[in-house]
């Protein structure tokens, strides 16, 4: 028996199909999945489903992607080319620089603002209960909802000038990471809060650019502080 001789990859296509059976290569053509299923590695699946649709008799070929809809951008096409304009002031009615230094004697008292929320009013009535007992200050009500310029729950109180070097850094030491708000009171309550404030912690917007700024000559009177508390657990020192 003569030796066979090896079969070649480098033939032709017309060579493969002489050496298949006239059954075999009938039976690829009935199938064209099976055929396209031999050829998957060499087609996209995209391109596969393309290949099966068109080798099945009367198969709807998929529909084309919608091409975009002719217009024109509302904001032109040379966008980048707009300069920086300035923006407008975000504290209107403020004045001109001062020409000198105000007095720091035109401070007559301060107030401190202890915002919270529902996650944290239990720390928020620890720092009232532990001011109420250390200091002679005036205590206010709890604000449940936005008041005033405060955009958040608070509670306030007030305290006179000889306390200022006590309470600041007792504030600091003893916050329990709650946002306090230290304004002192002059006779622009519009700059006490917006300028001349002080932040323990974190800041947060305060709602007062509304309010005008004081006439010369129209100052409002400075709000006074009355103490409503009576101190009964002495200060750690």
């Amino acid at each position: 028996m003569s030796e066979r001789k090896p079969i070649y990859t480098t033939q032709s296509d017309q060579d493969w199909a002489d050496l298949l059976s006239p059954g075999r290569r009938q039976l690829l053509v009935n199938t064209g999945l099976a055929a396209a299923t031999l050829v998957s590695t060499a087609f996209s699946a995209d391109a596969l489903a393309a290949e099966q649709v068109r080798l099945t008799p009367g198969a709807t070929p998929p529909p084309a992607p919608p091409r975009p809809t002719p217009g024109k951008s509302p904001w032109g096409y040379e966008t980048y080319k707009q300069p920086t304009p300035r923006p407008v002031s975000l504290r209107p009615g403020e004045s001109t620089l001062p020409t000198t230094p105000r007095r720091y004697t035109d401070i007559k008292s301060y107030h401190a603002h202890v915002y919270f929320d529902e996650d944290t009013h239990e720390k928020a009535a620890l720092i009232r209960k532990w001011t109420a007992e250390r200091f002679n200050v005036e205590l206010g009500d709890w604000n449940l909802e936005p008041r005033g310029p405060h955009v958040t729950p608070s509670f306030y109180f007030g305290f006179t000038n000889d306390l200022v070097p006590i309470i600041i850094p007792w504030l600091q030491l003893n916050s329990l990471g709650l946002t306090i708000l230290l304004h002192p009171n002059t006779e622009d309550p519009r700059s006490d809060h917006l300028y001349y404030a002080l932040w323990v912690n974190r800041s947060q917007p305060v709602n007062a650019y509304h309010w005008p700024k004081p006439e010369p000559g129209k100052e409002p009177e400075i709000e006074q502080i009355y103490p409503n508390t009576r101190p009964s657990v002495k200060l750690e020192s």
